[in-house]
């Protein structure tokens, strides 16, 4: 799947974007300025939401990128409830103010997808992993490490877009999708995994180095 060729701004936002001006040019032609200041200023938020710059990749050969924006509310031992084995998640928490963008965290295929309907708990609780909507990728790497890529919903998020399939290659760095309007993304790695980031640390996409895969 190639990138979409537009670096700034998500093609998932150009919609609402152009609906939120053109609400706030209308109500300043027929009600004045005064009246459109806050249509004005919601516009500018929803095209900070949307923005999409663009990242450069780390050379490591073995590193785990950040998906997301945002700050990392676990670093924990648990069960992958997706492909059955025991794992380290690592948890992004996005806020409205965050790049909403999700980018692959690891050269790979994806072997399989899973899409799980369901609540829009605060995406910063930890039951959220399991109850709150969600969009999982297993991806297989070239040394056959197995990763699972989890897009979570939020508290307003009412929307999980993910544009590849299973067969699809991607590599780090790459644009997979986009989740409209606060919400998280966890990552399962395998046991023995080395991880570089601890709880409350802010990372950011592509560029921050989550972990490092044994060779």
């Amino acid at each position: 799947m190639p990138n979409y060729p537009h670096p700034l701004i998500a093609r998932e936002g150009w919609f609402f974007i152009a609906i939120a001006f053109l609400i706030a040019l209308l109500v300043n032609i027929y009600a004045g300025f005064i009246w459109a200041v806050f249509f004005w200023l919601a516009a500018v938020f929803v095209l900070q939401f949307f923005r999409d710059p663009p990242r450069d990749v780390p050379t490591i050969p073995n590193a785990v990128l950040s998906p997301a924006d945002g700050r990392i509310v676990a670093v924990e031992s648990v069960h992958d409830p997706y492909l059955k084995r025991d794992a380290v998640k690592v948890s992004v928490f996005m806020n409205v103010f965050n790049v909403h963008s999700n980018r692959s965290p690891v050269d790979g295929d994806v072997r399989d997808k899973w899409y799980f309907p369901g609540k829009f708990i605060n995406a910063d609780l930890p039951k959220a992993s399991l109850e709150n909507e969600r969009n999982a990728l297993w991806i297989k790497t070239g040394d056959g490490s197995d990763v699972t890529c989890v897009q979570v919903a939020g508290l307003i998020a009412k929307r999980i877009l993910c544009n590849v399939a299973p067969g699809d290659h991607l590599a780090r760095g790459q644009r997979f999708g986009f989740i409209r309007f606060g919400s998280r993304v966890d990552v399962y790695l395998p046991p023995g995994t080395r991880i570089n980031v601890n709880i409350g640390d802010k990372v950011y996409a592509t560029t921050t180095v989550l972990a490092e895969l044994r060779k």
